[in-house]
């Protein structure tokens, strides 16, 4: 077992962090009282009891908390907040690189203020990166530097009332089949990250599709792919969380994806529905295997799929995490949401090194999965110096650690 004061300790990446599922629940509540939003408690413990939970009964209640962040966040003032308050709870735990990502037309009410806040997002991280950056730990050596990014986001499905961005196109577009407004929303959140990067200088490195998975294919967004890779903007899509094989293999195929979130059901051929695939366990094992071998990495959210996904039966042990590292996969484990999940960086790297009896070389080897696989701002040499200088950091603090390289059993990465 690592012992979890070097879980904290080590400098850790978080691919995966939304920013309407990681605010503070404290700003929630003092966002909801300055904005008139109404909430069902307006304290702390009242809503960790009524909305972010533990454990919850099914998806459904998991996604309510988002209606309330998503409420508070329409101020680019309170993006700002929360997405600088998201960067200081990441470095207190160790996180030394971050993306955020979070879907702008969800709050938004044109492509224009798209771009407004990504620059609002990116005005909190920095400021949260600026002061940890210049503290004495970092100045003297003894600490490396906190570098983000962020991704966009664009919904597979939305509807009337999700918000001002999604009503105005409905408006515009009537009679449109639904396929073709979807397609046009995430082209244009393509388009807003680019001019947030290239008029404003803002780190949007990546374009990520996150919301309802079945019924609504990443092929409907094919083109927005296609205009983000004609920028050499980076790509993740949320896949084969509530779908099978498939799905992951039209998110890389036809969306060039270079990671893909959660995964979850990589490794369940039943749930593949094309009548052209004869042999459904060699699909997904010759997958798993190409994913393994082109280095996609796949963002693990431990929590958030235990809370959401039934099979699971809220055992880790029931996570295929095990059998894609077993597979020598590229997996970096993230938080999904802290506060919807009731979660932090350090639990979910807990979760996994403990269920798979990873020894030091193994959990070294995950961690810097996370660097390595980063949609980082600035030139592959910077990557390659950023992700040299947390390895050595992790070296030294695991030799603080008492801790040498024999470590614990077998692992599952063996």
């Amino acid at each position: 077992m690592i012992p979890r004061e070097l879980i904290q300790a080590v400098p850790k990446s978080d691919l995966h962090a939304h920013l309407d599922g990681s605010m503070r629940v404290a700003t929630l509540i003092e966002l909801a009282r300055e904005q008139g939003v109404v909430l069902p408690s307006y304290e702390v413990a009242g809503m960790h009891e009524l909305v972010f939970k533990p454990a919850y009964k099914n998806l459904a209640e998991y996604l309510l908390g988002f209606d309330y962040t998503c409420a508070v966040l329409l101020p680019f003032e309170a993006m700002e907040r929360v997405a600088c308050e998201m960067a200081e709870d990441a470095i207190a735990q160790g996180v030394r690189y971050l993306e955020v990502r979070f879907a702008p037309q969800r709050l938004v009410a044109s492509g224009e203020a798209c771009v407004h806040a990504f620059k609002a997002v990116g005005a909190g991280l920095a400021r949260a990166a600026q002061r940890h950056n210049a503290s004495a730990a970092v100045v003297r050596g003894g600490d490396i530097l906190f570098e983000w990014a962020i991704i966009c986001c664009a919904m597979r499905n939305f509807g009337r009332g999700m918000s001002a961005y999604y009503d105005r196109l409905l408006d515009v577009l009537p009679g449109m089949r639904h396929k073709e407004v979807v397609s046009i929303a995430s082209q244009e959140a393509v388009r807003s990250a680019v001019a947030a990067r290239e008029r404003h200088g803002i780190p949007v490195t990546g374009f990520d599709l996150a919301g309802e998975e079945s019924g609504y294919p990443a092929g409907h967004h094919y083109a927005a792919y296609e205009e983000a890779h004609r920028h050499f903007i980076r790509k993740t899509v949320h896949a084969g969380e509530a779908y099978g094989p498939e799905s992951i293999y039209e998110a890389i195929t036809r969306c060039h994806a270079e990671r893909i979130g959660h995964g979850t059901f990589l490794f369940s051929p039943e749930r593949i529905q094309d009548p052209a695939i004869a042999d459904k366990a060699a699909f997904a094992d010759a997958l798993a295997d190409y994913i393994a071998t082109m280095r996609v990495t796949i963002e693990v959210c431990p929590t958030s799929n235990l809370q959401t996904i039934p099979e699971l039966g809220g055992d880790i042990r029931n996570h295929p995490v095990r059998k894609m590292l077993g597979y020598g996969m590229a997996v970096a484990v993230g938080t999904d949401n802290t506060l919807v999940s009731h979660t932090n960086i350090n639990r979910e790297l807990a979760l996994v090194t403990d269920a798979c009896d990873l020894n030091l070389d193994e959990f070294k080897r995950m961690v810097l999965a996370g660097f390595k696989g980063a949609f980082y701002p600035g030139r592959y040499s910077e990557k390659r110096a950023f992700v040299r200088r947390a390895g050595e950091r992790f070296e030294k603090i695991a030799e603080l650690h008492g801790r040498g390289r024999k470590g614990g059993g077998a692992g599952c990465g063996s």
